[in-house]
């Protein structure tokens, strides 16, 4: 017995010692910045075994010790931006691969399990290096059906629209740099308002993004979608721009490396950059807009397994606002498309911020990453939306402040191992946020001096506290994303004109999250993922609490695949469904909730890329959705201002050096105004076209945007107002008209 025992055992561990495991350790690198290249493609010759690197460049591939043939094998290594490659590898002996920039190539473009939701990101690489961006909001048409709306003067935060929501400000979509939150929640002005007017655009060298309520990670607001902008952690060259255009309109920009270049210090890096922009608009009454940028960050190791990350921030913003025009004064005459019934209103409003990440690695196995995070935020809004229907001698203006602190921290250890053909990832992460906003304002005031009444008056603070779990399983078919996310709110509000003590009120709420992938070969996946998400209504009404939700819960699925028809084409198609549970919005222009109930959006997605020559891409977005409200009679369940079709896309050259450039468009159809549909919002189609010729030392180019000239409504809202000589109120489509046909030109010079 004894015999036969050991007889087994024995033909257990020859049969284990075949098939041993050996890793292959190693990272990959930009040769000319020394920066990590994250997602890149290792695959392993003669074996079937493709892995991605992580965050840090660092990339594991465990293989079986009888494939390995000479005590070597031989690695591929693509990256999109950057010549494939090809590296002797050791088992036990790290290997370094530095990766030199080329040509932009949809064939670089990966389609793998390991790559997970990279498989989208990689696609904004290719479009931040291709399309024109003029400005931070600019980078969100990046996102495939993300449209925005200015409509007060070019200090405000946009208006938003995604998979059929009119986000406002941003109360269901996540915007965040580096990891720091954009999103104001409970602000003066509106739930979720994200200002990324303090983002320099040059600075952003990824963008993060996803659709729907499908990820761990992301939280409050994320239901849309949500977005993480990225910056340079090292610049490669010192730049000084200028830019000129009409309107009044100038620019200047310097980006400043403040440390000598090092190649023995690779990470140790240092740079400032700093804007301004003025503008009077195309307005008869000149908005006088004026933006100071201010941006730093620095990076070094700390010992021999972490990376520090500190970065410093600070923007101001002052401007005029001819607002939002009633129709009827543009038809009759009374004022032109760019004239004004309150020209006195506008803003200013400036943040500060500071953000610290310290990323560790243990070993191939074990990491660690902690950012902390802090804001001082200040707000100041004068608007007029209704001009005399409230107080026909004095006008309607109202005055919306806030002073704010906001701080954050967040941790997240990321376990990774494998088991044969299957990796595993296990991230466990905490954190929390807390808003501290004092003398929270709304006022009726006159010509921003006179203060008539405060209609509310307050401090917030609010805390969300937050832990998530999430399991990565995958191997060279199928991918697993596994997670579990829980959220704990303290809201608390002190009244200043009720002279109450502070009210308090707590709520929390825990939402799963599954994504699953099947990659049939390297030229197509199919992808369902299904979620809850959530947004937060603002600290007020959470106090009032009347009866209305206050986590609103969201529960969505995608079913989509990802194609490549050709080597140079990649197609992504999804069908999507979304229903919210209850959509309460605080109306921070009235002091008032507005309880929509229940909600349903359900659309297609279809996103294209096509590479015609080694120089020339094109690129086609479209969505359709159908949002309706549950509950209300056919034909009058539309929600106002809720997109149903837009389509971006374009024409776009590029070359090493030289001559670069794009002709793009983009469409909004014709929407519903109101609950019947019986009032639409006007659609619109804009043309934009740029060019430039870039040599290794400077750069000259040209932007112009509504090439046609064409006669379009940005933002648009159905309103009652009251002009000063009107005997009764009218409620008709108020709009902020679209930018003219205009120029303007730049020049750029690097050292």
């Amino acid at each position: 017995m004894m015999k036969k025992l050991l007889a087994v055992l024995l033909t257990i561990f020859i049969s284990y010692s075949a098939t041993a495991q050996i890793t292959l350790k190693g990272k990959v690198i930009d040769k000319i910045s020394q920066e990590p290249l994250e997602a890149a493609l290792i695959e392993v010759s003669g074996y079937q075994k493709r892995i991605i690197t992580d965050e840090q460049g660092y990339f594991n591939i465990s293989v079986n010790a009888s494939s390995i043939s000479n005590g070597q094998l031989l690695l591929h290594v693509s990256f999109i931006g950057f010549e494939s490659k090809e590296v002797i590898a050791f088992p036990n002996e790290p290997v370094l691969v530095a990766m030199e920039r080329a040509s932009l190539s949809l064939k670089e473009v990966i389609i793998s399990p390991q790559a997970g939701h990279n498989n989208f990101t990689q696609l904004s690489k290719i479009d931040l290096n291709l399309r024109p961006v003029k400005s931070s909001q600019d980078l969100l048409r990046i996102v495939p059906g993300l449209f925005i709306n200015q409509h007060a003067g070019g200090g405000k935060a946009e208006q938003l629209f995604l998979r059929g929501f009119d986000l406002d400000h941003g109360t269901d979509i996540q915007i965040s740099v580096d990891g720091m939150p954009v999103n104001m929640v409970s602000h003066a002005h509106g739930q979720g308002y994200a200002d990324m007017h303090f983002i320099i655009p040059e600075l952003v060298k990824n963008m993060d993004y996803g659709l729907g309520p499908y990820y761990t990670s992301h939280g409050n607001l994320a239901v849309a979608g949500y977005v993480d902008l990225k910056t340079f952690t090292n610049i490669q060259n010192n730049t000084v721009k200028v830019e000129v255009g009409q309107f009044n309109t100038k620019r200047g920009l310097a980006i400043i490396n403040l440390l000598k270049k090092d190649s023995k210090r690779a990470y140790k890096n240092w740079y400032i950059a700093a804007e301004y922009i003025s503008s009077d608009g195309p307005f008869e009454s000149p908005q006088k807009f004026r933006r100071y940028n201010v941006f730093t960050k620095y990076s070094n190791t700390l010992g021999a397994k972490s990376l520090f990350t500190i970065q410093g921030s600070t923007f101001s913003s002052r401007w005029n606002a001819s607002g939002q025009i009633p129709e009827r004064a543009v038809h009759s005459g009374e004022i032109g498309r760019f004239g004004s019934i309150d020209d006195k209103e506008g803003g200013q409003t400036d943040r500060t911020n500071f953000n610290l990440q310290i990323a560790t690695k243990w070993n191939e196995h074990l990491s660690l990453s902690n950012q902390l995070y802090y804001s001082l935020y200040n707000f100041n809004l004068f608007s007029n939306f209704t001009f005399f229907l409230l107080d026909s001698i004095n006008g309607d203006q109202i005055k919306q402040k806030e002073n704010r602190q906001l701080a954050g921290y967040n941790s997240q250890l990321h376990y990774k191992t494998s088991i044969g053909d299957w990796n595993f990832k296990t991230t466990i992460s905490e954190g929390f946020r807390t808003d501290l906003v004092k003398g929270i304002e709304l006022s009726h005031t006159k010509n921003r001096t006179f203060l008539l009444n405060q209609i509310q008056s307050g401090d917030i603070n609010e805390t969300n506290f937050f832990a998530f779990i999430e399991q990565s399983i995958s191997n060279n078919k199928w991918s697993f994303i596994l997670g579990n996310r829980y959220d704990y709110f303290d809201f608390r509000y002190k009244d200043h004109l009720k002279q109450e003590t502070k009210t308090k009120n707590v709520q929390s709420i825990i939402s799963p999250k599954l994504q699953i992938n099947y990659t049939v070969n390297q030229n197509s996946q199919v992808y369902f993922k299904m979620g809850k998400g959530f947004h937060s209504n603002d600290t007020r009404l959470a106090i009032t609490n009347t009866g209305m939700e206050i986590l609103p819960a969201a529960y969505g699925a995608d079913l989509g695949v990802l194609l490549r028809p050709a080597k140079n084409l990649i197609v992504n198609a999804a069908v999507w469904y979304l229903f919210l549970q209850q959509e309460n919005i605080y109306v921070g222009d009235e002091g008032i909730v507005e309880p929509s109930g229940k909600t349903k959006r359900m659309g297609i997605d279809l996103s294209a890329r096509y590479q015609i020559t080694k120089w020339l891409f094109a690129d086609m977005n479209a969505n359709i959705t159908k949002p309706r409200a549950v509950g209300a009679s056919k034909g009058s369940d539309y929600i106002p201002l809720a997109p149903a079709f837009s389509s971006i896309g374009g024409l776009s050259f590029k070359a090493m050096e030289g001559w670069n450039g794009s002709i793009r468009y983009r469409y909004l159809q014709d929407r519903a105004a109101n609950e019947t549909n019986s009032i639409k919002a006007k659609g619109y189609t804009i043309a934009d076209a740029s060019i430039n010729y870039t040599r290794t030392k400077y750069e000259i180019g040209i932007f112009t945007e509504n090439i046609f000239n064409a006669t379009w409504n940005e933002a648009q809202f159905l309103t009652e107002s009251k002009l000063k000589n009107e005997a009764a109120p009218v409620s008709e489509l108020h709009f902020t008209p679209g930018n003219p046909f205009n120029i303007r030109v730049k020049c750029s010079i690097f050292f």
